[in-house]
């Protein structure tokens, strides 16, 4: 399948955009949460940027104050996972101009839509940024 969840956490480790490509309980997603965000936390600068958890291989990245975590199968690229992390990161700054932890909480449909538009059932399937935020354009234009 590939991706099986993304996560945006704040540096206090409070859970700000989930989504889940397989089917979990809440009680299981709250814990895998907490476990996996303590161990990416906890892990310094010079650490790279790729963690072993349960069955899943966890690759994060930090911008500004936001911690954006994938976790894949074992099989999938790490690389082309940290593009596709960088890739959403600058879809979100074209939209909201230097994207932040409020752009997420006031706007997480929005955040929502652009993951909708990027992963479907956990493979990547648009890339292009433009085809990306012309459906979130037109809705705005429309309201």
């Amino acid at each position: 399948m590939g991706i099986r969840f993304i996560l945006m956490v704040n540096k206090q480790g409070q859970t700000r955009l989930a989504q889940y490509y397989e089917y979990l309980t809440i009680e299981e997603r709250r814990a895998l949460e907490g476990e996996i965000v303590r161990k990416c936390l906890a892990r310094t600068e010079l650490q790279c940027s790729f963690v072993e958890h349960r069955n899943y291989k966890i690759v994060y990245r930090r911008y500004a104050s936001l911690f954006f975590l994938v976790g894949v199968d074992n099989e999938e690229n790490e690389l082309a996972i940290l593009e596709f992390i960088h890739l959403l990161v600058e879809t979100m700054d074209r939209h909201f101009g230097n994207v932040c932890e409020l752009d997420i909480m006031f706007h997480l449909e929005k955040a929502h839509f652009m993951l909708e538009e990027m992963v479907m059932n956990g493979c990547i399937v648009e890339t292009s940024k433009s085809n990306i935020l012309a459906p979130i354009q037109l809705m705005e234009k429309a309201s």
